[in-house]
């Protein structure tokens, strides 16, 4: 199921941006103060938008974990991105809320607590999953956003048209990954601005799914401590610009350095280089016997037991 969902995000990124005009009530408007919330791949998404929307004018916007919500700050809008719609820490943070502020919700299933919850919410249910681990769902969701911050005219610069990301997608389904990359014993994951998110949850998707150990930071972050575990079998995956001499650096300690998405002719989008990283995810886990469709300890939403009074 995952390999088949992931193969389907140039598809539904299609569809979201396509969808702009339909969720214009629900996504954020010029000049908001923006909190954006989620829990794991959520978060990390809500980071990534942060990022596009603020540099690209468009209003000040600040991404959370849910539960990390600063529960005295002011904000125009909550825009809350949940998958299941059911995930306790997110329905919680909008109770609270309800009433005070306005909210907005993203998700992928209609007949879920949110859709009362938030104030406004927009159902991406043709990016809905089978599996537990999340792929084209949260891609899809960055999609809308990226599409509706380009509608507006403030797609920061630098940052493709989501037209030229879908081609990348199709193209990243079909890169080849050598041997050094899938029999690795170690990964880490940087980014820069918005494709720091985009590092995390590669990240995530690697524990997730193969279990294996990898790290994230933000790039200019990597030489001051993380460089010490990178060596021979060990992999650095940069997601966009290129930091000037960490190709070196890292060659001087023995990593293997993977760079799809810097700047260049045969360059990928950050997001679609986000699906190369979740192939791969794919690959080490059937490599050591594991269901990625299942991952192990996981469920598809964290709904957490309340005590009653």
């Amino acid at each position: 199921m995952t390999s088949v969902e992931i193969a389907s995000q140039p598809d539904t990124w299609r569809r979201a941006a396509q969808s702009v005009a339909s969720f214009a009530a629900v996504l954020p408007r010029r000049g908001e103060r923006v909190a954006v919330v989620g829990c794991g791949t959520s978060w990390f998404m809500a980071l990534a938008y942060a990022q596009l929307r603020e540099r690209g004018g468009h209003g000040e916007t600040d991404a959370f974990a849910a539960s990390e919500f600063p529960a005295d700050r002011h904000y125009d809008r909550i825009l809350a991105i949940t998958r299941s719609g059911t995930t306790t820490e997110v329905l919680d943070l909008l109770a609270k809320v309800k009433g005070t502020v306005a909210t907005s919700a993203l998700t992928a299933d209609p007949a879920t607590p949110v859709m009362t919850a938030a104030d406004a919410v927009a159902v991406l249910d043709f990016a809905d999953e089978e599996s537990v681990v999340q792929t084209r769902f949260a891609t899809t969701v960055l999609a809308l956003l990226r599409a509706h911050l380009e509608a507006e005219n403030a797609l920061p610069a630098g940052v493709r048209p989501l037209a030229q990301a879908v081609e990348d997608a199709q193209r990243a389904l079909d890169l080849p990954l050598s041997s050094e990359v899938t029999g690795a014993e170690q990964f880490t994951f940087l980014g820069t601005g918005w494709s720091y998110g985009l590092a995390l949850e590669a990240g995530l998707k690697m524990r997730e799914a193969a279990g294996a150990w990898t790290e994230a930071y933000p790039a200019m972050e990597y030489r001051h401590g993380p460089i010490s575990i990178t060596g021979p079998g060990r992999v650095t995956w940069l997601f966009g610009p290129e930091p000037d001499g960490l190709a070196d650096d890292i060659a001087r300690v023995g990593g293997l350095f993977v760079s799809l998405s810097a700047d260049g002719a045969d360059a990928l989008d950050p997001l679609a280089d986000l699906i190369v990283a979740q192939r791969l995810a794919v690959i080490l886990a059937e490599a050591r016997g594991y269901n990625p469709d299942r991952p192990r300890n996981l469920s598809r939403s964290v709904i957490l037991a309340t005590e009653s009074v």
